[in-house]
């Protein structure tokens, strides 16, 4: 999609990925990533004391949901990001898109990397239905450690499960579909939509 567009948002271009696309009236298409935006926008309505600055942050994974999450965590001002990928060389590859602040972790090295971490992203689909577990072992995070997973098949993954136990702030990642939605809902339809208990269940019930 993103080279269907005539142009696109600077987040889209840093991501380089189109989930938004709006035609101008000139006829000219223009291409914008909200994936981030859900992102963070999910994690102060589920977590409203989450503070990107209080420490470290650890994502898991380097696809394109990650791409978006290490883009949108660096604006919010984190000053150091771990990024674990099960293939290193990928996750290079991000790191050096993203600059300095950005310090690849060998995946089998990441249960070591949540040590001090306060935000800890799995961007993978390990935990999804039909997949494997994730196999992180969450016991060395801080006590005010916030952990997501992007993945809402099953909306509460084992790695969440695992978090809870252990007493951690936990977001699911229905919210960020959710809210990733709004921009491009409001720019096509002129009404900005409330992201409440009452769309959660909607989806959820379908």
């Amino acid at each position: 999609m993103l080279g269907l567009a005539d142009s696109v948002s600077d987040r889209a271009a840093l991501i380089g990925a189109v989930n938004t696309v709006t035609f101008k009236q000139d006829g000219s298409i223009r291409g914008d990533n909200t994936d981030g935006y859900g992102f963070i926008q999910n994690l102060r309505q589920n977590a409203p004391d989450w503070d990107p600055r209080s420490g470290p942050a650890l994502v898991l994974g380097a696809g394109g949901a990650a791409r978006a999450v290490v883009s949108a965590l660096l604006s919010e001002g984190v000053s150091e990001l771990r990024l674990a990928n099960r293939t290193r060389q990928r996750a290079t590859l991000l790191a050096d898109q993203f600059g300095a602040k950005v310090q690849v972790v060998d995946w089998n090295r990441a249960s070591d990397a949540v040590d001090g971490a306060t935000t800890i992203i799995n961007t993978t689909s390990l935990g999804m239905q039909g997949q494997p577990a994730l196999g992180i072992n969450l016991g060395s995070a801080p006590p005010n450690a916030t952990v997501s997973d992007l993945v809402y098949t099953p909306l509460i993954t084992p790695f969440l499960e695992q978090a809870a136990t252990l007493g951690l702030k936990v977001v699911d990642g229905l919210g960020m579909l959710l809210h990733q939605g709004v921009p491009g809902f409001e720019l096509w339809f002129g009404h900005r939509p409330e992201v409440d208990e009452g769309l959660r269940m909607a989806v959820l019930d379908r």
